[in-house]
């Protein structure tokens, strides 16, 4: 078709390159690019063309991060501009330049509330870090001096818990830690262990909002309301324990050596655990009760957090003076040496530790969405998905292909696009988009984070040898959802 030609014309069914493209784009969607189809028809344009070419050469630079050294935002960060300027150009020319302006200050408020939101979470967990929560449950596991088998049940059944609230990648980069540590260099249980936690953290992920960046885009683009996700809680479980039971059996019963020093928690650190759930409660009172966005409540939340840090401030001194009489008198010297390195709580460092790496990764991906969707690439692919193919075809396959791309950009894909689909198809996508990336190493945050983590012992390889085990979960758990969630498919 040549170029100018209004998409009206197209032919219903799409083969060949323009095929192979449309699918590119909607692997690589933002469901916060809410941005209605600009009253341009530009998708069989010059620049049509040249964002979309842009956006995947952006992303290929993104996949090969790890061999390039170059963080993951530059390139999107450039072509969300370049794309937006294309646009821009077009509609000023057109005389509408009011029309771009609004579809580029919309996609930004969206992703203004996934940012903020993001920020707050980070925030809490780096201040429980700072406190020493995620040391101190390591150094329990290490001293309780478990075998390599309980070590391989333990590590994966807390994945799976933690991940809910303490977000998937945070978990099984903690998790990993404590195998490292363990396992004392040994190669193939590290490997074992590591899989277990990525598939656990994965699964776990899968029936929360705060659990992966995916059930969050799902929550607050309003498919599905909080409680409703703990419908997922036994497929994610299914998910988990099919190839956790196939590995174990694979797992030595040695028992390594616990030496590991008993760590204390910093003052305050139970209480921020508390707040930091008090700030969940709020999000989600604010989105189910108020039907305000749940940002509102994770602002009020780290509101709670800097009146805490306020209030260790101000109380450091005399906490310390306490604490080192207390050591005096029963000769601890140990803990009388670590009082000498005490620093006050700051919540803007803990601010400043935050993922901003991500953060402005995720803002180049939805700009740069927002501008193909303004452009009208969304609506081809929309109508290729999901009016030629069965939902819930379609919603498996596309978990599968998470396992390539990483399952982020394919929920952002599913939710921008926002197809007529039942409740249970919406339950689908967010499971199999939640642990279709177990299926590979690369096709999840957690998987990519353990790869570097525990280089040379957690491998693609290593992963893949596994990968059969995993799909069987993976139809376990797309069964058991069919089977306990049948009547939400009406």
């Amino acid at each position: 078709m040549p170029f100018g030609c209004s998409t009206s014309a197209r032919p219903r069914s799409l083969r060949g390159p323009a095929l192979l493209l449309l699918v590119a784009v909607a692997l690589f969607a933002s469901p916060l690019a809410h941005a209605a189809t600009g009253p341009l028809a530009l998708t069989n344009s010059l620049v049509g063309f040249v964002a979309v070419v842009l956006f995947v050469l952006a992303y290929a630079l993104v996949m090969a991060e790890e061999k390039l050294h170059m963080r993951k935002s530059k390139p999107v960060l450039v072509a969300a501009g370049l794309i937006w300027f294309m646009i821009g150009w077009v509609y000023v020319r057109a005389g509408m330049p009011a029309e771009a302006e609004h579809a580029f200050r919309e996609t930004l408020l969206e992703f203004a509330e996934l940012m903020l939101f993001l920020l707050v979470a980070m925030t809490y967990i780096n201040a429980m870090e700072e406190r020493r929560v995620f040391d101190a449950l390591r150094s329990w596991m290490v001293r309780k001096g478990f075998s390599y088998r309980q070590l391989f049940w333990l590590t994966g059944g807390l994945a799976f818990f933690i991940s809910p609230v303490a977000d998937n990648l945070t978990t099984a980069m903690l998790m990993c830690a404590v195998v490292i540590k363990v396992a004392e260099g040994d190669r193939r249980f590290i490997n074992l262990a590591c899989i277990n936690i990525v598939v656990a953290a994965n699964a776990g992920g899968a029936f929360s909002p705060f659990g992966d960046i995916t059930t969050l885009m799902v929550w607050q683009a309003g498919m599905l309301q909080f409680y409703e996700f703990f419908a997922l809680l036994v497929p994610s479980l299914v998910n988990f324990l099919v190839p956790a039971v196939a590995m174990s059996l694979f797992v030595g019963d040695r028992r390594p050596e616990g030496d590991e020093e008993e760590i204390d928690l910093k003052r305050g650190a139970r209480r921020i655990i508390g707040l930091f759930l008090l700030t969940v409660a709020t999000a989600v009172a604010s989105h189910s009760l108020l039907h305000l966005p749940p940002v509102l409540g994770m602002m009020t939340g780290l509101g709670y957090l800097q009146f805490f840090g306020y209030y260790l401030r101000r109380t450091l001194p005399r906490s310390l003076e306490r604490k080192r009489e207390r050591y005096t008198r029963a000769g601890d010297e140990r803990r009388l040496a670590q009082l000498g390195s005490v620093v006050p709580f700051d919540v803007f460092n803990r601010v400043a530790r935050a993922e901003w790496d991500t953060l402005l990764f995720f803002y180049g991906v939805v700009m740069c969405v927002g501008g193909l969707g303004f452009l009208g690439y969304l609506s081809l692919v929309s109508e290729l998905l999901y009016s030629g193919w069965n939902a819930t075809w379609a919603n498996i396959a596309l978990g599968l292909v998470s396992a390539v791309v990483d399952n982020i950009p394919v929920m952002f894909a599913v939710l921008t696009m926002q197809p007529e689909m039942s409740h249970g198809h919406w339950l689908l996508i967010t499971l199999t988009a939640g642990v279709g990336g177990s299926l590979l190493s690369i096709g999840s945050a957690a998987g990519v984070a353990l790869m570097g983590q525990a280089r040379g012992y957690y491998t693609f390889a290593g992963h893949l040898r596994w990968a059969p085990v995993i799909a069987l979960g993976y139809a376990a758990s797309i069964l058991v959802h069919l089977w306990l969630n049948a009547a939400s498919f009406h």
